[in-house]
């Protein structure tokens, strides 16, 4: 079933429905529009909201046939709100690959901190691994390929880039993205101990500062 700007609703299950957009802009509307609806109470029950790349999945839908035909008449402004919780994090910008981000920005080193610290960044969707958000928010200029040769391990507190978007590595894991610099504490993006496990959660705001500089 499709609606308006290319939305495509398609049934995912007895009681799931996977809207699909566009592009990455598209889909954060969407997904702001859903939790702004859900928040007012009119939006239809859905059990859980999942952002992904191009897609939103709403899985516990009790009328999946009666929600598709709501959400394919919606019309959303491409741009969703500028609100919610920003979370700082402090990065020293002593990455492996800062030489190679400086050289594809056409930028001295020490200008990429600068940089890269003064976006605020949005986590459009978790994936990879548990606590990896991928953050949106760089402007098209300073997007920049992943490696050409993967890394067998990223250390865990690595912040890094590759394509549009910009992450910090909960974990060590394998890992193709372009390192620029380091969160000294990891551990707090994944902590299974909290009542929600993940820090970076999509919608949330992010900003990066590094030492001395403005967050």
């Amino acid at each position: 079933m499709s609606g308006p700007a290319g939305v495509t609703v398609r049934p995912a299950g007895r009681h799931a429905l996977l809207v699909e957009l566009p592009d990455a802009p598209g889909t954060a509307a969407f997904h702001a529009e859903l939790l702004r609806r859900r928040a007012a109470g009119t939006l239809p029950p859905v059990t859980e909201i999942v952002p992904g790349a191009r897609t939103v999945l709403l899985d516990g839908v009790p009328e999946p046939a009666a929600l598709a035909r709501e959400l394919t008449a919606w019309t959303v402004p491409r741009t969703p709100p500028a609100e919610g919780a920003v979370i700082t994090l402090p990065v020293v910008y002593d990455g492996p690959d800062l030489a190679e981000v400086a050289r594809l920005w056409g930028v001295p080193e020490d200008e990429v901190a600068a940089r890269h610290s003064s976006y605020t960044y949005r986590v459009a969707f978790c994936g990879f691994a548990p606590g990896f958000g991928y953050l949106t928010g760089l402007p098209g200029p300073l997007h920049v390929p992943r490696r050409a040769t993967p890394r067998t391990r990223v250390p865990a507190g690595a912040v890094a880039l590759a394509g549009p978007y910009a992450a910090v590595y909960p974990r060590a894991t394998p890992g193709g993205w372009q390192i620029i610099g380091t969160y000294a504490e990891p551990e707090r993006l994944w902590d299974p101990s909290r009542e929600q496990a993940a820090l970076l959660t999509p919608g949330t705001r992010v900003r990066f500062a590094a030492p001395g500089g403005a967050a």
